[in-house]
C-alpha cells in the first residue's frame, strides 16, 4: 500500500509492506537551510501506541559519546536524510506517521513544518490478493538478536530464538501443509534440502490424516543427499519419497509444495527457502505462496514431469516449451518459468528487463553476479541501481579468478548510479558503540543472503517482480531443477518485496562499509554524529544518487 501527503511544501510518501514501512520525505531546496533534520512520530492505531521513533546518531554537542546499543529519540536527535525505514511495523496494522521538520539549535530543536500520512501494512495472508509473501528475519547477526539473546546460538536459547528468526516463515510452511486436511487432499513436495524436523513432522502428520503425499528430493551423490535421506529415514517417510537423480542434472534445486484436492492443484508454496534449519532460520529467504489454481496446476505438471527422472537432455526442451517467456513483457499477470532449459534465453530475458527499467532496479545475488547483469548495472537505464550480495565473487577455481571477479564488482560499485551491499556483521569493538554480533551457525556456505529476486521499477504503476529458487546464473538456467515466478503489475507484491529489500540493504550496507576498513583500524574508527553545520541536506540535491533517491521514494519532485 502507498499513500502520499503534502502540507506547506513538506511531503511524505509511505510505502507499506508486511513488516516494513518506507518513508520518503521531500522539501524544496529553498526551505532546507537551517533544517536540523526530521523527527518521526508513529501512532499505531491497532495497538493504540503513540511515540517518537528512535535512531542511533546524536548531536555531538549534546551527546558526545552515545551509549552502547542505545537508540535516541528523533525528537531530540533527528533523522538527517530524506528516507527512513520503520522495520518494527507489524502486518495488518493501521499507522499514522507524523514527520516534523526541526530547526533551531541542536540543544533545543524547535518544531517547524509537519505532515502526517496514514497507511495500513499488508496482511501476510492471501485475502488481499493471490500472493502471500513471508520473509524470514534474514539478519541473525544483528544488534536486535544480541540484545534479545546475547551471544548464544539459537539451540542454546530455545524456541524463542527460532521464532524470532523465522518471523513467520516456518509457520507459513507448516500452515500450508496443514491445509491438506485429510482424504481427498494431497501434497506434492519438491525439495533440495529436506531435513528440517518441523516440516517433516508436518508432512508426516498430513500423511497420517490420509492425505495423498509424495516427495521428490535431491538425490545426487553429495552431502545434501546424505542429509536428506538420513532425515527421511528418521521420520519414516521413505515410502512417500522419490529420489531425483536424473542423468545430466547438477542440482534438483526446487523448493516447492503443491496443494491438491481431488487430484487438482489448489495452490503452490515456492520461493528460495530450503526445508532445512539454515534455510528457514539462518540466511535470508522468502516463502512465496500463490493461490492461483492455473499457476499451481503448472507446478503440479512440473512435479509429475520431474518424477519421471528423464535425462536432462530430454527434459529441458519439454520444460522450456511448457513455460515460454512472456510474449509481452509489459502485460500484467503471473507466469512461472521452469529449468533446466534448452538455452540461456530466460536469463537473457531477465537481464534485458533489468537493463531497460527506467526508475530503479533492485536485485539479490547469493552466488556472484553474472556478466549479463553486470552489463545491466554498467549500462542500464535505471538511475537507481541497488544490489544485495552474499559475496562479491561467485564460486571460482583459483585465487586469480576470484580477484578478477571482485575487481569487476568493485568497478561497478564506483559508479554513481549503483549502490551495493555485501553480507557482513559487526565484530567486537566496532566503534566501541555497537554490540558484538554472532551468526547462528546454521549455515556453512551461504551465511547471509540466499534470496534470488529482481525488482524493476517497483514503485511504478506496472512493477516487475521475479522471484524463486533460481540464482541468476547459467548453471541455474541450464543445469539445475529450478522455478521462478514472473509477476507483472502487482503493486502489493512489489511493495512487500521492496520493503524487505531495503530492510536488508540498510542492515548490510553499514556492516559492509565497516568490513572494508583495515581490520586493525575497525576498533579505532569513530562513530559519526549528526551534522551541526547546516551541510547535511546539500548532497540530496543536484545530480547525486541521494538526490535521485529522494525524488524516487518521495514520489514527486517539488517545484
Amino acid at each position: 500500500m502507498r499513500n502520499r501527503q503534502e502540507k506547506n511544501q513538506l511531503s511524505v510518501q509511505a510505502i507499506a509492506g508486511t513488516h516494513v514501512v518506507l518513508l520518503g520525505m521531500n522539501l524544496p531546496k529553498s526551505k532546507c537551510s537551517g533544517l536540523l533534520g526530521f523527527a518521526l512520530r508513529r501512532h499505531d492505531h491497532t495497538e493504540d501506541e503513540n511515540y517518537w521513533l528512535s535512531g542511533y546518531k546524536t548531536f555531538a554537542s549534546v551527546v558526545p559519546a552515545p551509549a552502547q546499543g542505545v537508540a535516541y529519540s528523533t525528537r531530540r536527535h533527528p533523522i538527517q536524510g530524506f528516507t527512513w525505514s520503520d522495520f518494527s511495523a507489524k502486518p495488518g496494522h493501521d499507522y499514522t506517521y507524523e514527520i516534523v521538520a526541526l530547526r533551531g539549535s541542536p540543544s533545543a530543536p524547535a518544531e517547524s513544518e509537519r505532515v502526517s500520512v496514514k497507511i495500513r501494512t499488508e496482511s501476510e495472508s492471501t485475502s488481499a490478493g493471490k500472493h502471500s509473501v513471508h520473509f524470514n528475519r534474514g539478519a541473525a547477526a544483528s544488534q536486535e538478536y544480541t540484545r534479545r539473546f546475547g551471544d548464544k546460538r539459537p539451540e542454546e536459547v530455545g524456541q524463542a530464538a527460532f521464532d524470532w528468526l523465522s518471523r513467520g516463515a516456518a509457520e507459513a510452511i507448516e500452515e500450508f501443509i496443514a491445509r491438506a486436511e485429510g482424504e481427498g487432499w494431497g501434497l506434492r513436495v519438491c525439495a533440495y534440502e529436506f531435513n528440517e524436523a518441523h516440516v517433516l513432522k508436518s508432512i508426516k502428520a498430513a500423511h497420517k490424516r490420509k492425505a495423498d503425499v509424495r516427495i521428490l528430493y535431491h538425490a545426487r551423490n553429495d552431502s545434501t543427499r546424505t542429509a536428506n535421506e538420513t532425515a527421511i529415514r528418521k521420520h519414516a517417510l521413505t515410502r512417500l519419497c522419490i529420489p531425483r537423480n536424473a542423468k545430466g542434472l547438477a542440482l534438483s534445486h526446487n523448493k516447492f509444495i503443491v496443494l491438491t484436492k481431488g487430484g487438482k492443484a489448489q495452490a503452490v508454496l515456492t520461493g528460495s527457502t530450503n526445508f532445512s534449519d539454515g534455510g528457514i532460520y539462518g540466511h535470508s529467504n522468502v516463502v512465496h505462496i500463490c493461490e492461483d489454481r492455473k499457476i499451481a496446476a503448472q507446478y503440479l505438471w512440473l512435479w509429475d514431469e520431474l518424477a519421471k527422472n528423464e535425462d536432462k537432455r530430454y527434459a529441458a526442451p519439454v520444460l522450456t516449451e511448457k513455460t515460454p517467456l512472456p510474449a509481452d513483457a509489459k502485460t500484467p499477470g503471473t507466469c512461472p518459468l521452469f529449468s533446466p532449459r534448452s538455452d540461456l534465453s530466460a536469463l537473457e530475458w531477465y537481464a534485458a528487463q533489468a537493463k531497460q527499467g527506467k526508475g530503479a532496479l533492485f536485485m539479490t545475488f547469493a552466488f556472484g553476479m553474472n556478466e549479463l547483469f553486470q552489463d545491466a548495472y554498467r549500462n542500464g537505464n535505471a538511475k537507481l541501481r541497488y544490489t544485495l550480495m552474499e559475496k562479491m565473487s561467485g564460486p571460482t577455481k583459483t585465487p586469480a579468478q576470484k580477484k578478477a571477479n571482485e575487481a569487476k564488482i568493485i568497478a561497478l560499485r564506483k559508479m554513481e548510479e549503483n549502490k551495493f551491499a555485501v553480507g557482513s556483521q559487526l565484530q567486537e569493538g566496532a566503534f566501541g558503540h555497537w554490540l558484538n554480533e554472532s551468526l547462528t551457525g546454521l549455515n556453512n556456505n551461504v551465511k547471509y543472503l540466499h534470496t534470488k529476486y529482481m525488482l524493476v521499477d517497483p514503485l511504478g504503476k506496472n512493477p516487475l517482480v521475479v522471484s524463486g529458487s533460481a540464482n541468476f546464473s547459467e548453471a541455474s538456467t541450464l543445469s539445475n531443477d529450478e522455478n521462478m515466478l514472473v509477476i507483472r503489475g502487482d503493486t502489493r507484491v512489489a511493495d512487500i518485496y521492496l520493503g524487505e529489500f531495503m530492510r536488508l540493504y540498510r542492515h548490510y550496507a553499514f556492516r559492509d562499509w565497516l568490513s572494508s576498513q583495515p581490520q586493525d583500524q575497525q576498533s579505532d574508527a569513530k562513530v559519526s554524529h549528526l551534522d551541526e553545520k547546516n551541510l547535511w541536506w546539500k548532497k540530496y540535491f543536484g545530480s547525486s544518487f541521494e538526490s535521485r533517491q529522494r525524488e524516487y521514494f518521495a514520489g514527486k519532485k517539488p517545484a
